[in-house]
C-alpha cells in the first residue's frame, strides 16, 4: 500500500516539491515531465494533479520552496555573525551548504530563468535573485558605514562579484559532477573576494 495516499495534502505537495528537487539533481529540469515526477514518487499523474492544477504550478511551488529556505537559512546565518563582513561570509558559506545538500537547485534556477516565456516559477525565481542583491547590498553599506570595508567600494559591482563567485563554484561542480567540491574550494574564494571589499590599513576612521 503507498502510505503517501493518507498524507495530508501539505505534506503531499511537499513531497512533490522534493520529489522534483531530486530529479533536477540527476536530470535535465527542461526534460521533466508530470509522467517522470509521478514515477519517481511512485503516484499516477492524476495523484499529482489533484494538488496541482498545472505543471506551471507544480515549478511554481518548487521555486517558492527554494526561495524560502534559502533565505531562511541565508538570514539565519546573516544573524548569528558579529559584523557586516563576518555576516557576508556566514550567507556565503550558508548558500554553498544548501546547495551541496541540494544539487538540483541551481539547475532548476538556471533552466527557469533560460525559459521562454514568463512563467510564475521563472518570476519567482527572479524575485528571489532580487532579494538576495538586497540583502548583499545592505551589508556592504553598513561595512562602508562601519569601515570595515573600502569607503570607495562599487556596491553595485561587489554585489555582483558575490553572486557571480558562487555562480562560478557552482557552474564548475556541475561540470565535475561533484558538487561537494565546492565545499572545499568556497573558503578560499570567498577570501579572495575579501581581499577586493576590505579596507585597507589605516582607513579606517
Amino acid at each position: 500500500m503507498n502510505k503517501s495516499r493518507h498524507l495530508p495534502a501539505d505534506q503531499r505537495k511537499e513531497m512533490t516539491v522534493r520529489a522534483v528537487v531530486d530529479l533536477c539533481g540527476k536530470e535535465d529540469p527542461a526534460r521533466i515531465t508530470t509522467a517522470s515526477i509521478a514515477k519517481h514518487m511512485k503516484v499516477t499523474q492524476g495523484a499529482l494533479f489533484r494538488h496541482f492544477a498545472s505543471k506551471d504550478a507544480i515549478w511554481k511551488a518548487v521555486a517558492e520552496w527554494v526561495a524560502e529556505r534559502v533565505m531562511q537559512r541565508l538570514d539565519k546565518a546573516a544573524r548569528q555573525a558579529d559584523s557586516p563582513l563576518g555576516a557576508l561570509e556566514a550567507m556565503f558559506m550558508a548558500h554553498i551548504g544548501f546547495i551541496v545538500e541540494h544539487p538540483g537547485v541551481p539547475r532548476m534556477m538556471m533552466g527557469q530563468l533560460q525559459h521562454g516565456r514568463p512563467t510564475p516559477a521563472r518570476r519567482m525565481v527572479f524575485s528571489l535573485l532580487s532579494g538576495y542583491r538586497e540583502r548583499i547590498e545592505v551589508l556592504l553599506n553598513e561595512g562602508c558605514e562601519q569601515g570595515e570595508l573600502r569607503a570607495d567600494l562599487d556596491i553595485e559591482a561587489a554585489t555582483t562579484q558575490f553572486v557571480g563567485t558562487i555562480q562560478g563554484l557552482v557552474m564548475q561542480s556541475l561540470i565535475a559532477g561533484d558538487v561537494r567540491q565546492t565545499l572545499e574550494l568556497a573558503p578560499g574564494a570567498f577570501g579572495i573576494y575579501r581581499q577586493g571589499i576590505v579596507a585597507q590599513q589605516g582607513e579606517k576612521s
